[in-house]
């Protein structure tokens, strides 16, 4: 089953705050367990909207680093709906049921097409694991009110990418901090902590123009470091299969109107 529909974003603070000056060790804190995380493999149930389409379903998910991805849409029984695997920047999607195939694009203009989110496979990893960009190093922090505190990442990964920002947003228990938000890019992004070092899921509004986006990401059955297998990234067609493009899964992605 897949998670009750999102709510709306979290109010993040707006004051102008102070300065946090032990932002580097509390970013280390933080990032503990998504840091170390060379493989994952876990269950993502999806529910909301992008446009006026709703999103819904349940993927199975494994990633590998830097950039390797495999994706397979879930249904009730028999065999997935979709495959969808990644490498270096490469993405295949085969319709199993009706035997269509989308080859040789980004991942990221392919998981757009699906659900209205563009995030390549380190980023999405990251997203998931609760470090928000790929091998984040921190840049600043303030002291902000109502007891939030905000960290400011970078990212540079892989070597040679153009350096991207995003924000953390943290609030603490005892001596603990805790990520409940971030902003990157076009999206915030709203955490729910587990009983684990990674959170229970994810919700991802659009805060910048284009398609309006919320949908929340359900994650469960995480399991980090236990090796995927090669052959996960690759898709293994039938020769009878018929080619389809961006703009055909676009009108009618396999994860909308569910």
């Amino acid at each position: 089953m897949t998670s009750c529909a999102p709510k709306a974003a979290i109010t993040l603070p707006s004051d102008p705050g102070t300065p946090l000056p032990d932002f580097a060790a509390i970013h280390t804190q933080v990032s503990s367990a998504c840091a170390g995380v060379r493989d994952l493999q876990l269950e993502i149930g999806l529910s909301g909207r992008a446009g006026e389409e709703k999103i819904g379903g349940r993927v199975l998910a494994g990633f590998e680093r830097p950039s390797s991805m495999h994706l397979e849409g879930l249904p009730p029984i028999g065999s997935p709906v979709f495959i969808f695997a990644a490498k270096d920047g490469v993405g295949t999607l085969l319709m199993t049921r009706s035997r269509e195939i989308l080859r040789n694009a980004p991942p990221e203009a392919i998981l757009e097409a699906m659900t209205g989110v563009s995030l390549d496979p380190a980023d999405l990893m990251a997203v998931f694991t609760g470090c928000v960009l790929p091998d984040a190093k921190p840049i600043g922090g303030t002291l902000h009110a109502g007891g939030w505190a905000a960290i400011e990442i970078e990212s540079t990964s892989p070597p040679g990418s153009t350096r991207r920002v995003a924000t953390l947003y943290l609030q603490q228990a005892g001596s603990t901090w805790h990520l409940r938000s971030a902003r990157r890019d076009r999206w915030q992004l709203d955490y729910t902590a587990g009983n684990g070092p990674f959170p229970q899921s994810v919700q991802m509004v659009s805060t910048g123009p284009g398609l309006p986006v919320n949908i929340k990401a359900s994650l469960s059955q995480v399991e980090p470091n236990t090796g995927v297998d090669p052959a996960a990234f690759v898709v293994n067609a039938p020769k009878d299969v018929t080619p389809f493009t961006i703009d055909d899964l676009r009108r009618a992605g396999p994860l909308r109107g569910q």
